[in-house]
């Protein structure tokens, strides 16, 4: 399953489940216009991809995307508009990919997790990340899919 998190029509997150597989060939989750991509391929023994290389252009990246895969464990995501006010949050288990795209984003371990986070860079963390307070516990809602 892939799931789309949205406030107000604008793109917070793609939440692709662990189990998501499809028949063959190559599926992309992110419009050709995102300034990352994320996308699942699928093919039989003896495929062959073509030899490329990707050529020299310059990009502009607004804002830095990140994308989580959820090795292990269990992580709770907590989701923030862009002025820092909390919206909801989302359960993530193990094998689930996210990519965060807006907004703000809060992580909690609900059971020992093992991941690897993708983004752009080159990455200032002075520069790049804006760290806010979190919301209490008593606050948090789980939005279902």
């Amino acid at each position: 399953m892939v799931e789309k998190i949205k406030y107000k029509n604008k793109l917070l997150a793609i939440i692709v489940s662990g189990n998501y597989r499809k028949k063959k060939g190559i599926t992309f989750f992110t419009p050709n216009n995102a300034t990352q991509q994320i996308g699942y391929m699928k093919h039989k023994k003896g495929h062959k991809i073509v030899p490329h290389k990707h050529s020299k252009r310059i990009t502009r990246i607004f804002p830095t995307t990140e994308v989580l895969l959820l090795l292990k464990g269990v992580l709770r995501v907590d989701f923030y508009k862009q002025n820092k006010k909390y919206l909801f949050s989302k359960i993530l288990k193990e094998k689930c990919i996210i990519f965060l795209v807006h907004g703000g984003h809060g992580f909690k371990v609900i059971k020992d997790v093992e991941m690897i986070e993708v983004k752009q860079g080159p990455y200032n963390i002075a520069k790049d990340k804006v760290k806010f307070d979190q919301i209490s516990e008593k606050k948090i809602k789980i939005k279902k899919n």
